[in-house]
């Protein structure tokens, strides 16, 4: 998480337009709570501690989301000199989201774009359409980052145990648990990280990133769990 904030800070004092992808998956399993999440209301907190499981807070908005492995993590930065019509947080969530559905849907059709920012499997209009991919953004002056999850190995009976209902819900989740609303997307990480790459033309590896910013913002914002 502080690589993904530390790559947006990198690209608005770069002096030009900066885009990259980067696609990671954690080690273990992390509870990680939005911008201006209310903890208690959304955590299962007494079950983290037993389970050991850290609860972080990420920079961008959105609601709490449990990760771990068999769930891969990607991030864009993305120019809004490049891309203007970004700017517009509405138009964001479509663009970049449907980029990722159109990518996505040779390896599994029926992706669809759902709700504000989720990516889910089932032709749109039918039910019930299950949750992959839930995601959030945030926008600086001349760029934005963009992450997410997706969801395609995961034990998803941690999400049920860890997170609360959410107290904001989409249209299309019809008051389902999270064992019933989330799914993995039948597509292997190797696949699935190659569509993504192809989406956003992400050929070329980067040599270097930003270490010294990173590990500042790690210890500043990232080294102590929330409560």
């Amino acid at each position: 998480m502080a690589l993904d904030e530390a790559l947006l800070e990198e690209a608005e004092t770069s002096g030009r337009p900066t885009e990259t992808l980067r696609l990671w998956e954690p080690s273990g399993l992390v509870v990680v709570v939005g911008r201006s999440s209310r903890i208690g209301g959304e955590v299962r907190l007494e079950a983290c501690r037993r389970a050991g499981v850290p609860v972080l807070r990420r920079s961008s908005g959105g609601a709490a989301v449990v990760t771990g492995p068999g769930c891969l993590m990607y991030a864009l930065v993305l120019s809004l000199e490049l891309r203007p019509q970004l700017r517009a947080v509405r138009i964001a969530h479509r663009r970049v989201l449907g980029t990722l559905a159109e990518a996505l849907r040779p390896l599994v059709p029926g992706v669809c774009l759902r709700g504000t920012s989720d990516l889910a499997i089932g032709e749109a209009g039918s039910a019930p359409e299950r949750k992959f991919s839930g995601n959030s953004l945030r926008l600086k002056r001349e760029h934005l980052l963009y992450h997410g999850t997706l969801l395609y190995d995961f034990p998803l009976e941690w999400a049920g145990r860890l997170l609360a209902m959410p107290p904001r819900q989409p249209d299309y989740r019809r008051g389902r648990p999270h064992g019933s609303f989330l799914a993995n997307l039948p597509a292997g990480a190797a696949a699935i990280r190659r569509a993504l790459r192809t989406a956003w033309d992400a050929a070329e590896p980067r040599a270097e990133w930003p270490r010294a910013l990173t590990a500042r913002l790690a210890a500043e914002r990232y080294a102590g769990a929330e409560s």
